[in-house]
């Protein structure tokens, strides 16, 4: 009767195989999956895989979860609109802010819409040419595709249908020909080697174990020391309130280098990213060098505040 999105493990599985399939490309950024309520499920940035990357793959998916069909349709219907009506738009879905292509609609066995994924970084984008490419990886059956789209269709098990132009003619600017073979874009990927976001994802999970022990519900986010996310979780249930606090918290955290209700709230206005000054944001240090900031939410802020401590420490 009510709303469903994703659970948390599946939406870790289908990033875990687009970040296997980004990293067999070459390519690195960051995959979003935002359940059909326009709640973040989970998002991870993959190693150097640049900042922003990750707003721009959680509006994207936003918009496939909430508007129920692929970004690409949706930023179509979009340009058809008169530009106050479009502007309405994103003043009334803030988190639609970046309206791209290359959102997915997941649905369900029913056929229901429970999220959406999307991809967006530094080198994640409808491009055929980069650094090591191998023209093989970007063929899917015997048809030219580009990285984003591929890796976002390879995750959800889907056919191939990209959403970023003419992947033919980028083909042919690239390469000089259309491809006559096969190709290997559906292969399956060896396991990725990302070491930070491994180590993002185990800190998340220490804190989500260690709310499950306390028989709460959160989300959790690791942001790197500028305060970019690396890994946002939330656990099925949590509070929607959850996302949105943790890593308001953990960049206030990262980015003063103490705890997140330390810091005066005049000071963390001055922060080009969205930070707060409750509890449940602490600096993770490795090697008496701040790396990081860890933020709870959802819970009460004295709950999340304690959960943050107990994984740090």
């Amino acid at each position: 009767m009510h709303t469903r999105d994703l659970p948390l493990t599946e939406a870790r599985a289908l990033i875990e195989r687009g970040i296997a399939k980004a990293q067999d490309l070459g390519v690195r950024g960051a995959i979003a999956v935002v359940g059909a309520s326009g709640v973040l499920v989970s998002a991870s940035r993959m190693d150097r895989g640049g900042t922003a990357g990750m707003a721009r793959a959680r509006s994207k998916a936003w918009i496939a979860a909430t508007q129920q069909m692929p970004s690409v349709e949706h930023l179509r219907r979009m340009t058809t609109l008169p530009f106050p009506m479009e502007r309405g738009f994103v003043g009334t879905a803030p988190e639609a802010v970046f309206p791209g292509a290359g959102g997915m609609p997941i649905r369900a066995d029913d056929g229901a819409v429970v999220a959406g994924i999307a991809a967006s970084g530094a080198t994640v984008g409808p491009f055929v040419t980069y650094e090591g490419a191998d023209p093989r990886k970007l063929i899917v059956h015997g048809k030219p595709a580009n990285c984003e789209d591929l890796l976002v269709h390879f995750a959800l098990g889907i056919p191939y249908v990209g959403q970023h132009g003419d992947d033919e003619q980028r083909w042919i600017d690239a390469y000089g020909s259309l491809p006559d073979e096969p190709g290997l874009g559906y292969e399956e990927p060896p396991p990725p080697t990302q070491p930070e976001h491994e180590w993002a994802l185990a800190l998340a999970d220490r804190a989500i174990a260690e709310a499950q022990r306390r028989d709460v519900r959160i989300a959790v986010a690791v942001v790197d020391h500028r305060g970019d996310p690396i890994q946002q979780d939330c656990m099925d249930g949590a509070p929607t309130a959850g996302p949105f606090v943790a890593e308001a918290v953990a960049v206030t955290a990262a980015t003063f280098q103490v705890a997140s209700e330390r810091v005066h709230g005049d000071l963390a206005a001055l922060l080009p990213l969205t930070a707060a000054v409750a509890p449940g944001g602490v600096p993770i240090a490795e090697d008496d060098r701040v790396v990081g900031g860890l933020g709870i939410g959802g819970p009460a802020p004295h709950t999340c505040a304690e959960i943050a401590a107990a994984v740090v420490a």
